[in-house]
């Protein structure tokens, strides 16, 4: 059964893009009510999350050098037949000190108080008691804003905003705003529309801005002003929205996020550097090579596209700059044999327009030409595009990976943009793997032009090229990515890894400046230990996405490894992620024993072994794609699977499988370990999420649940 479903599992890939994340969840503002005939205790309560429906759920945040201002406006229906009245309850987000607020329903002020955490925890325990609803357990340790919502008429809408302050705390140069956005399971429907805007205006520099959480759009207006929104439609939000941003006055700002994971008993980091913004006569001066198939394949729209991309560059060079063009099909024509000032581009755009296709793929002569031209003292960047496999010339991929490794300087970084599924994917990949460079890949009826202009977009200021990176003082291990990417003006380096023991250290980040050794030292950095909590819950699985990325790359490339299968099962059922080696495991009775798992890991290898994926077609450019998306992802994988009855979900550092009735944490080993029981709503129930307050958010998920907490596992009965 196994080794048949293994076989199909590429298809399964795209999984990873269309399911939800979720990670360290707190829910946001929420109406609780009372439905007629159902006084507490009744055996057949309406569940919070069944009595009303968020409409609409729109957040403006303003943040004037980190006093943050934040306006809510949300709209809940009832669809019901019976009047709906109850308690508005906001959580306050963690660490905030709310200094004043005001709240409105239907354009009227109301009352509303906050009530610290030890209050709000008796009323988070009342309901849960009375309504059998585990949900609000997430509001533990929260103090809350409460106020009374009058009565909603069936049929009817009720509009909810609320206005508060607090001010945000620079840690390390690190800003972090958390707006709890959980909305799941608190609406019976997904919201038709649910937004956040966050404007920024900070005195000191702003480097870096990043999101854990959310695919957010930033648009800069300068080195101290900043604008990151996230939107859409018709979902169902399961993740606090988290906006870091960064502060800096050095050319390159390097700031830290550190997270100790008390159950692994081991810390993981990020180190997020971003230039300022170079002054012209400190940009550094680039070669850029243009690699392109003109073969018949190529003829229309693709040859159409890629022209327009080779003119997007000619006409962004910046001064000083150097380039040429390499056409190739059967043959290989050079635009001209050397490296041309930035100043001559408009006639080779006039040459590129007046290209057309014809022949086969000779891509061997094509790079090895493209490599002899490389100025080994200044940085070189050659941008490959095909859409095919070779067919001139040398076709064999051992061969012509030896032959451009034996040519290639080693200052080039080469990135290849695939074009369709006919491409061969493990010569890309290898190409740019060997060359500290990235491949791309465009499907069929994506702009090949949009994807290479934004490319170019992101690497055409260089500011730091050979980066690498020194810890002093706190042992690291597996950082990724490996080997570093050159540092460009207007983008930030994402560097995450492990380490053993918290303490303070000394980062050092060293590179070239136009062929020139530099070194920038920040001193005083902190990496947490045991017993230090933070906000950066998400880290050890944005690390696990890299690495799981980095593994099936290497099974791509190099091919079956029974270690690497076992290590991707392994860190995928850890930290909740969905890989092709997983999918259809998650259904299976044995996916939480190391037995089951080994048994998984060799059906997996067997399968694959005896039917390998080709290099290429529609399934190899899927497996490329999401392996490369993986390995460089900034935000930690989707994490949300549902099948039938079965789900997985991550909270934080954490996985939780729901099967049969149960949610249960996936470093639970029913081979190895017992559960002490406890029952749901109980006194012992209360006391226990009070001694571990991290058995909250879990014991949130349902009636039924097995987690740890010090090495002890908890099963919640009914």
């Amino acid at each position: 059964m196994r080794a048949r479903m293994v076989h199909g599992l590429a298809a399964l890939l795209m999984l990873l893009t269309v399911v939800a994340t979720v990670t360290g969840a707190r829910a946001d503002g929420v109406i609780v009510v009372t439905p007629p005939d159902c006084d507490p205790g009744c055996d057949t309560p309406v569940y919070i999350g069944d009595q009303l429906m968020v409409k609409n759920h729109h957040v403006d945040v303003t943040i004037d050098n980190q006093l943050a201002t934040t306006e809510i406006d949300q709209t809940f229906h009832n669809p019901n037949d019976w009047v709906a009245e109850g308690t508005y309850l906001f959580p306050v987000p963690d660490g905030a000190t709310i200094d004043q607020f005001t709240m409105t329903v239907d354009g009227k002020e109301v009352e509303a108080q906050i009530l610290e955490a030890d209050e709000a925890r008796e009323i988070y325990e009342e309901i849960v008691q009375s309504m059998k609803d585990p949900a609000l357990l997430e509001y533990i340790g929260q103090n809350v804003i409460q106020a009374s919502i009058y009565p909603i008429e069936p049929g009817d809408d009720a509009s909810v905003q609320i206005r508060y302050q607090q001010v945000l705390a620079s840690e390390g140069g690190v800003v972090h705003y958390r707006y709890p956005l959980n909305t799941e399971r608190f609406s019976a429907e997904p919201i038709e529309a649910v937004s956040v805007s966050v404007q920024v205006a900070s005195e000191e520099p702003v480097r870096a801005v990043y999101s854990p959480s959310h695919e957010i759009v930033v648009d800069k207006e300068d080195e101290n002003h900043f604008t990151a929104g996230w939107e859409a439609n018709d979902v169902k939000p399961d993740t606090d929205f988290d906006l870091f941003y960064t502060l800096s006055g050095e050319a390159i700002g390097v700031n830290l996020l550190s997270y100790w994971s008390e159950q692994d008993d081991q810390g993981t980091f990020m180190i997020l550097a971003a230039p300022g913004i170079p002054a012209q006569e400190t940009a550094i001066s680039k070669d850029v090579i243009v690699v392109l198939d003109t073969s018949g394949s190529m003829e229309g729209e693709k040859l159409e596209q890629a022209k327009e991309a080779l003119v997007y560059i000619l006409e962004n060079l910046n001064e000083g700059d150097r380039f040429t063009i390499v056409e190739f099909s059967t043959g290989v024509r050079l635009y001209e044999n050397e490296l041309l000032d930035a100043s001559e581009a408009q006639e080779a755009i006039e040459w590129v327009e007046r290209l057309e296709s014809d022949g086969g793929t000779n891509i061997d002569e094509a790079l090895t030409e493209a490599m002899d031209l490389v100025d080994e003292e200044r940085p070189a960047y050659v941008l490959f595009l095909t859409d095919g496999l070779p067919t001139e010339g040398e076709t064999d991929t051992p061969d012509i990976l030896d032959n451009v490794s034996d040519v290639a300087p080693e200052n080039v970084r080469l990135f290849a943009f695939g074009v369709g599924d006919d491409v061969d994917t493990v010569l890309l990949d290898n190409l740019v793997a060997e060359h500290s460079g990235a491949s791309s890949y465009v499907r069929p009826g994506e702009r090949l032009d949009e994807a290479v202009s934004a490319f170019y977009a992101k690497i055409s200021t260089p500011v730091l090229t050979d980066v690498e990176l020194t810890i002093d003082g706190v042992d690291t291990e597996e950082i990724y990515p490996n080997p570093l990417p050159d540092i460009f003006a207007g983008s930030q380096l994402v560097i995450v890894g492990h380490y053993k023991d918290g303490g303070k250290a000394t980062i050092e980040l060293s590179g070239k400046i136009d062929g020139k050794e530099t070194t920038y030292i920040y001193e005083g950095q902190t990496f947490v230990s045991t017993g230090e909590t933070t906000s950066t819950e998400s880290l050890p699985r944005l690390w696990a996405t890299r690495k799981i990325g980095y593994l099936m790359n290497q099974i791509r490339l190099q091919g079956e490894q029974k270690e690497l299968t076992e290590a991707i099962i392994d860190l995928s059922i850890r930290y909740g992620i969905v890989t092709p080696y997983t999918s259809y495991l998650i259904t299976e009775d044995d996916i939480l024993t190391k037995t089951g798992r080994e048994e998984a890991a060799q059906e997996s290898y067997d399968a694959a072994v005896a039917a390998p994926m080709e290099a290429s077609g529609g399934a190899a450019v899927d497996a490329a794609a999401t392996s490369a998306d993986m390995a460089a992802a900034e935000a930690a994988a989707p994490v949300q699977f549902t099948e039938g009855d079965v789900e997985l979900r991550a909270i934080g550092d954490r996985a939780f499988l729901y099967k049969d009735g149960v949610w249960t944490e996936t470093t639970f080993d029913a081979e190895t370990m017992e559960t002490v029981k406890v029952e749901f709503a109980s006194a012992e129930y209360f006391e226990l999420v009070a001694e571990h307050p991290e058995l909250a958010v879990a014991f949130s998920l349902g009636d039924r649940v097995i987690a740890i907490a010090d090495g002890v596992a908890y099963e919640v009965t009914t």
